[in-house]
C-alpha cells in the first residue's frame, strides 16, 4: 500500500485502521427533519452529523419512524454527488429516471432520493433476496412515494436500452474500506479477490451502460482502497465505453482526495483523512445529446381504470392533495399510487423484473373495507390530520413497536383506524374497537427488545 500510494497517503490510513470507526446519522429532510443546533456536522452533508458514541438505535422510536438513517459519513457523499450531477448535467430537467443497481441496504438510495427533484423516479434494485427486504424496509421508512424496489440480477436492466438518465453502481467489491467495521473483510482479503471483483465490476458497468441514455451519467463507487477496482477500472470505462469523467467538486471538502495516478476525475474518502470509512466515487458521462423521457423501454401510456367508490373515498380522505401528480389504481390487493409521469414505465418494468414495491401501497383490501397500510403511515403522502390520533409515551411506543395488544386508547376516540403517534409524528396505525385497540404494526418489522433491555428513559432527541 505504501509503495502504491506513497507514505503521505498511506500512513494516516494505516494508523486509522487501528482505531474505532465514527458513528454518524442523517436526518430525513423529506420529513422536514434536521440535526439539532448542537450537532457535530458532516461537512459534505447538511443533514448528516456525528454522534459521540453508538446508542441502541432500535430503542429509539424516531429511528423506526424514519426520521433519521444510520449511515457512515463517507457514504453520505452520495447525496452531494447526485446533487452535483443534476445541477451540472441536467439542470431543471423534469421526470428524471434514476437506477440504483446495487442498492441494499438503502442508505445511498435514500440519499439520492433527497438530492433528486421530486418529479424523478428512483428504481432501487438488489440481487440478494434477504438484503432486498432490508432495502425495502429502509425505503418505506424514508417515506418517499417515488421509489420502486426490485430484486434480481442488476445486469438484467441492460435489456432496457437508453431508459435511465442516471445509473448508480455501488459495485460489489473487496471491501477494504470496511475493514474497521467488519473483521470478515480482513479475513477474506486477497489479491485474487481484488482481481475477481474488478472483473465483475467491469462486466456490470458494461452491461448497464446500455440502459443509460445518451448524455446520461453513471455514478460508479466502491468501498475499497486499491487502484485496480478504482482508478484502473475508471480508465477502462473511459477507454472502452468512450465515457467522459466529470467533475463533482467533492475535493472541495477537507480531506477528500482525488484519484491516484490518473487524469480522470475520481474522489477518495479515506479513513485517517476524513471521519468516515472508505469510499471511492467517479461519475462517467455517456456520449450524445441528452433528452428527458423517451428510450426504448418507455412503454405505452396506460389508460387508468376507474376507481371504486370505496377507493376514491379513501384517497380523497387520507392522501395529501388527493394524490395530485400520482396515478391511483386498484390491483385487487389494495390501492397503489405511482408518479403519473412514470406510471407506464413502472408498469412495463413490473412485467419484466421482480418488483417488491411497484408504487406506494396506501391501503389493502380486507373484505369490502380498505385498511391503511404502515407504508402510508410513514409516507410523506399521508394527510396526517385525516385520522384520529393518539400520542404514545416512550414505554407505550416501544410496546406498540413490539406488536403488543393495547388497552383502550381513549374513551373519547371513535371506533375505527387511529394514528399512533410519538413525538407528534405517526408511528403506525391502530384499530380502536372500544375496550381495546388492535395493533396494526407489521409482523415482519416488530421489535424484539424486551422492557428490561430498554433505557430507563426516552432517548435524547438527536434531530429537530
Amino acid at each position: 500500500m505504501v509503495r502504491s500510494y506513497g507514505s503521505d497517503y498511506a500512513a494516516p490510513l494505516l494508523a486509522a485502521l487501528e482505531t474505532a470507526p465514527s458513528v454518524s446519522v442523517r436526518a430525513n429532510t423529506l420529513k422536514s427533519c434536521r440535526p439539532s443546533e448542537t450537532a457535530d456536522p458532516v461537512p459534505w452533508c447538511r443533514a448528516g452529523f456525528y454522534l459521540p458514541s453508538r446508542p441502541l438505535f432500535a430503542a429509539d422510536p424516531a429511528w423506526h419512524q424514519g426520521l433519521y438513517y444510520v449511515q457512515d459519513a463517507s457514504s453520505m457523499a452520495y447525496g452531494a454527488a447526485v446533487a452535483a450531477i443534476v445541477e451540472r448535467c441536467f439542470g431543471d430537467t423534469a421526470n428524471l429516471r434514476y437506477l440504483d443497481a446495487c442498492a441494499a441496504p438503502g442508505g445511498k438510495t435514500i440519499a439520492a432520493v433527497e438530492a433528486l427533484p421530486a418529479s424523478a423516479l428512483v428504481v432501487a434494485n438488489e440481487f440478494d433476496r434477504h438484503r432486498a427486504n432490508i432495502l425495502l424496509e429502509n425505503v418505506l421508512k424514508e417515506g418517499a412515494p417515488n421509489v420502486v424496489v426490485s430484486q434480481g440480477d442488476a445486469s438484467a436492466y441492460a435489456r432496457f436500452e437508453e431508459a435511465f438518465d442516471i445509473i448508480a453502481v455501488d459495485a460489489p467489491c473487496s471491501g477494504e474500506g470496511m475493514m474497521r467495521k467488519e473483521p470478515e473483510a480482513i479475513r477474506q482479503w486477497s489479491q485474487s479477490l481484488i482481481d475477481s471483483c474488478a472483473s465483475v465490476q467491469r462486466q456490470l458497468v458494461t452491461a448497464l451502460w446500455r440502459a443509460l441514455k445518451p448524455g446520461g451519467v453513471l455514478l460508479y463507487s466502491t468501498c475499497t482502497f486499491n487502484r485496480t477496482e478504482n482508478e484502473l477500472n475508471v480508465a477502462s470505462f473511459v477507454d472502452g465505453l468512450d465515457a467522459e469523467s466529470i467533475d463533482l467538486g467533492l475535493d472541495a471538502y477537507d480531506g477528500v482526495g482525488t484519484g491516484i495516478d490518473t487524469p480522470h476525475r475520481c474522489y477518495r474518502f479515506t479513513p485517517g483523512h476524513v471521519r468516515g470509512e472508505g469510499l471511492f466515487i467517479a461519475a462517467l458521462r455517456k456520449p450524445g445529446s441528452h433528452s428527458a423521457g423517451g428510450g426504448s423501454a418507455v412503454g405505452r401510456r396506460r389508460q387508468a381504470a376507474k376507481l371504486s367508490q370505496e377507493a376514491s373515498v379513501f384517497v380523497a380522505a387520507h392522501v395529501l392533495g388527493r394524490g395530485d401528480g400520482y396515478s391511483v389504481a386498484e390491483d385487487g390487493v389494495g390501492i397503489i399510487l405511482r408518479p403519473s409521469a412514470h406510471d407506464a414505465f413502472v408498469g412495463m418494468l413490473s412485467s419484466k423484473v421482480r418488483m417488491l414495491r411497484s408504487g406506494l401501497s396506501a391501503a389493502v383490501l380486507k373484505g369490502r373495507d380498505y385498511v391503511p397500510t404502515h407504508e402510508l403511515a410513514l409516507s410523506t403522502m399521508l394527510d396526517t390530520g385525516s385520522f384520529p390520533a393518539v400520542e404514545l409515551d416512550y414505554r407505550a411506543a416501544m410496546s406498540y413497536l413490539r406488536g403488543e395488544a393495547m388497552a383502550e386508547v381513549s374513551p373519547a376516540l371513535a371506533k375505527g383506524f387511529v394514528s399512533a403517534c410519538y413525538g407528534g409524528r405517526p408511528l403506525g396505525f391502530l384499530k380502536n374497537v372500544g375496550r381495546r385497540a388492535n395493533n396494526l404494526y407489521p409482523e415482519a418489522m416488530r421489535l424484539r427488545l424486551e422492557d428490561r433491555q430498554l433505557p430507563s428513559s426516552a432517548p435524547n432527541t438527536i434531530i429537530e
